[in-house]
């Protein structure tokens, strides 16, 4: 059974940053593709940014220039970059990531609260 574990949200005022990682329980090196979504109260889940296999990345108009996502395959690890962040970005933060044989998973998520 895969894992993915997110780490690193939290509590930052306007203007602040974040890194939150996800890790995962098997290689990352074949993978398909790899995102981070997020859901706010009320609202629907939704892409924030994607890695494909080919490292080429896909931003929401929303977080461009501001968020930016990686990943490093020696430590199975997908990272995002969150820069001058605004109380919007508030949000429940999912790891989602798919393999051609594997199938594709979800992390339990991460909270992100933006607030002076």
């Amino acid at each position: 059974q895969v894992q993915l574990v997110e780490s690193g949200g939290g509590l930052v005022q306007p203007g602040g940053s974040l890194r939150l990682s996800c890790a995962a329980s098997v290689s990352i090196f074949s993978i398909n593709d790899m995102a981070w979504y997020r859901q706010a109260p009320g609202k629907q889940r939704e892409l924030v940014a994607a890695i494909t296999s080919g490292d080429m990345t896909n931003y929401a108009d929303s977080v461009k220039g501001r968020f930016t996502i990686s990943r490093d395959n020696t430590k199975n690890t997908l990272y995002l970059q969150m820069n001058s962040l605004k109380p919007e970005d508030t949000a429940v933060y999912y790891c989602y990531a798919r393999w051609l044989f594997l199938g594709a998973y979800w992390g339990q998520g991460t909270q992100v609260t933006v607030s002076s």
